[in-house]
């Protein structure tokens, strides 16, 4: 039987803007240790009809790791709990660095229930419709690097229960950085995560 060897992995890349006219996608780059687990803020003062769904979201936010990407400093696994949930300063590059010098950059949002800085002003809908199809509050456009695809079956219940935890947090006042176009230059800090196909090699 032929294998043809298709898939190059990459964990989590820290990268600075290369330098000089020569271009190689590992210029500058370095191996970061990623935050995997990180806890679900607890919280306080939940009504008792409410207490158990809002038990059931913290367990789901949990398991889902949604802190990894939305807990400033957690995607070089130095987390900073005072910022929970509050959105990243760190972006995810969501375009291939063996095509984009300057790749595209999302930085993950705010989900505490700040109305200015975070999920305060969005719907309950709108924050279901973001979970479940990485849709965000204006346009039709799915939410870069998000991966809804993987919560798209979240039950009703479920997704209601991490609305009700999120609507729990303590707001915390935190904008996170402007997304980033393929193309610009950037001092952003940012992450290469994912899987790029290979176009096979000779002889397999």
């Amino acid at each position: 039987m032929n294998f043809r060897p298709t898939i190059l992995a990459f964990p989590f890349l820290l990268v600075a803007c290369a330098s000089g006219d020569s271009y190689s996608p590992l210029d500058n780059y370095s191996e970061v240790r990623a935050t995997t687990i990180l806890d679900a803020p607890s919280v306080t003062g939940v009504a008792p009809e409410n207490q158990a769904a809002v038990n059931r979201g913290e367990y789901l936010v949990e398991l889902l790791g949604c802190g990894v990407c939305h807990t400033d400093g957690a995607l070089i696994g130095e987390p900073d709990m005072r910022r929970a949930l509050a959105g990243s300063s760190i972006g995810v590059a969501y375009t291939s660095p063996f095509e984009n010098k300057n790749p595209g950059i999302v930085f993950a949002t705010n989900l505490t229930p700040d109305r200015d800085t975070g999920i305060g002003r969005w719907t309950d809908d709108e924050i279901k419709d973001a979970i479940r199809a990485g849709l965000g509050r204006h346009g039709p456009n799915r939410i870069l690097v998000m991966p809804w695809q993987a919560y798209a079956r979240i039950s009703d219940d479920d997704a209601w229960a991490i609305v009700a935890y999120l609507r729990s947090l303590e707001p915390v006042e935190n904008t996170v950085p402007v997304n980033v176009p393929v193309g610009r230059k950037t001092d952003a800090t940012y992450v290469h995560f994912g899987v790029y196909r290979s176009k096979g090699l000779p002889g397999f």
